[in-house]
């Protein structure tokens, strides 16, 4: 099972060569890419939306070996949503120089979607400040691709991997968009791409491009936050006081006209003040006539009992006058 895999990748790779010939040639040509020595790279592989569940591969001509899983200095990711997997090659030496296709199994059959030479220089001829940048919708972002005195009187340009167009240094005809300005430093040795009112469809890959070499840059197009703020409780101003003032003294009826809710939320809030109130009302009235209630008994409880006193003192009274 082992040598027919081997087999098969031998007589694969000779397919590539017979089948492809100087085609081949003429399409890594125009895709070349600059990495320092010991650094890294994020090569984009696009792919026909039809073979999103289909397998990936990264072949190198140097070993003549498919790899569609990670090790140590590369990583192989899909990315189904955007039609494409990126491929991570780290701690990149001068042997890593060489020829490189993305490869697709397109049942059965493998087809190479994308081909690119890639350069490892210990000083590159062509590079960017950073490969990775992001913005908010609606903003801009601003890229600097750096480039050697040998490549100063070359072709620059700005590009979109999806659909390859570019935007060169230079050109003002209409057939730009206007929203990405370039501007070239000859003296520093270095272009700028700026993107003003970025959209989230802005998302994706991009290269700078000097002569025939390139370096990816991935952009990332994010909504905008929204911000909320606290508005710290003040005491109205006199002319805030002037308006309430007003307003407490409208005719109800306006205030109806105007708010009906509010007015509906009144009512129901004076309802239940007043039934409130009346029971309350009923509650006091109660009491007081617990009280006077209390109060007659206790009085008449009095004055009974100063009557009996003196009924029964007045005979003893009587009694020691007659014995006199």
């Amino acid at each position: 099972m082992a040598s027919y895999a081997k087999a098969k990748i031998f007589y694969i790779s000779i397919g590539f060569w017979l089948i492809s010939g100087v085609e081949s040639f003429d399409a890594w040509s125009n895709h070349r890419l600059t990495v320092q020595t010991g650094g890294s790279v994020i090569i984009p592989c696009h792919y026909d939306k039809k073979y999103t569940q289909q397998k990936k591969y990264w072949f190198s001509e140097i070993d003549k070996t498919y790899r569609n899983t990670s090790e140590e200095n590369l990583s192989i990711i899909d990315h189904p949503d955007q039609n494409l997997f990126t491929v991570s090659m780290r701690n990149l030496e001068n042997e890593d120089t060489g020829l490189y296709y993305c490869v697709v199994d397109t049942e059965g059959n493998l087809a190479s979607t994308y081909v690119v030479y890639l350069k490892v220089q210990s000083a590159p001829d062509v590079s960017v400040v950073s490969s990775s940048v992001s913005g908010h919708e609606g903003g801009d972002i601003s890229v600097q691709c750096l480039y050697s005195p040998r490549y100063q009187d070359k072709l620059k340009q700005w590009c979109r991997y999806k659909d390859q167009s570019c935007y060169t240094v230079g050109r003002t005809d209409t057939s730009q968009n206007s929203s990405v300005q370039i501007s070239d430093d000859d003296g520093g040795r270095s272009f700028t791409v700026l993107t003003t009112g970025l959209r989230l469809t802005d998302s994706g890959w991009y290269f700078c491009s000097v002569g025939d070499l390139q370096v990816p840059v991935q952009l990332t197009v994010t909504e905008p936050k929204r911000a909320f703020t606290t508005i710290p409780a003040t005491a109205p101003s006199d002319s805030e006081a002037d308006i309430a003032m007003i307003s407490d003294s409208k005719p109800e009826t306006d205030r109806a006209e105007t708010h009906p809710s509010l007015t509906a939320a009144s009512e129901t809030v004076n309802t239940e003040i007043h039934s409130s109130t009346d029971e309350q009302n009923k509650s006091d009235v109660i009491l007081v006539t617990c009280l006077l209630s209390m109060f007659m008994l206790l009085l008449i409880v009095t004055l009974v009992a100063i009557v009996t006193w003196r009924l029964r003192k007045k005979p003893a009274f009587i009694i020691s006058e007659f014995r006199r």
